[in-house]
């Protein structure tokens, strides 16, 4: 079994659906008392944000490229980055280290072309939607076309994320919004939505809706277990 990386803290809340996701489906594919070899590095996700929102990507690709480092240090064998608007810098942090970056739209990608889908809705921070390193990879490599909420909704969506999941706090009005976000998406030809933040999966289950969900936290996270196994 290879060690695997996780950066995390970006929320705490979703990194720690990562350390549940990779040690549950390591025992449930070794059985027994199996749980993941995996080392984790959790940042102060202020310093990120804050980041973020002045532009200073460099200085967060800086940290995160430290993170990456550190576990690399400690006998990690790949990097995964627990968030997917951080993938923005997946390029920066993969150049300074040896080990493989699990890029979370390979994840995502691979399960949308497995289901047999080739138009998908995207959901995420305003980062993540507006701009293209998750959606380019997506369609580069994967041949998807990708589907975005409208802006007045792109706002709604990234507001959730930063003002209420970050945070813990769910709420069912939030999910109800969420809802009809994605049966927009889906009324404008999405054949599924890609949950394109690891928090979106704290509000958003497949029960709530008929459309087809790909959680990119779950999917990044069996992307790991199936790289440690390999």
């Amino acid at each position: 079994m290879k060690t695997i990386g996780l950066i995390g803290g970006m929320s705490w809340e979703s990194s720690l659906e990562y350390y549940r996701i990779v040690n549950q489906a390591m025992k449930e594919k070794l059985g027994g008392l199996h749980s993941a070899r995996c080392v984790l590095y959790s940042v102060d996700f202020a310093e990120i944000e804050e980041a973020q929102r002045a532009g200073d990507w460099r200085g967060a690709a800086d940290r995160l490229t430290d993170a990456a480092r550190a576990l690399e240090r400690a006998g990690a064998e790949c990097v995964v980055l627990c968030t997917n608007t951080m993938h923005k810098v997946a390029g920066e942090i993969q150049a300074g280290v040896r080990i493989p970056l699990l890029h979370i739209a390979d994840a995502a990608g691979n399960a949308v072309r497995a289901a047999g889908m080739r138009t998908v809705g995207l959901l995420g921070t305003r980062f993540t939607m507006d701009e293209d390193f998750i959606s380019r990879p997506l369609t580069e490599k994967f041949g998807l076309r990708i589907l975005l909420p409208e802006p007045v909704e792109r706002d709604i969506v990234h507001d959730v994320i930063f003002r209420e999941l970050c945070l813990g706090i769910i709420r069912p009005e939030s999910r109800n919004r969420y809802v009809e976000i994605i049966g927009g998406l889906a009324r404008r030809g999405a054949e599924g939505v890609i949950l394109g933040c690891t928090e979106i999966e704290l509000l958003i289950r497949a029960q709530d809706t008929p459309i087809p969900l790909f959680p990119t936290t779950r999917l990044h996270a069996l992307a790991a277990v199936d790289f440690a196994l390999s």
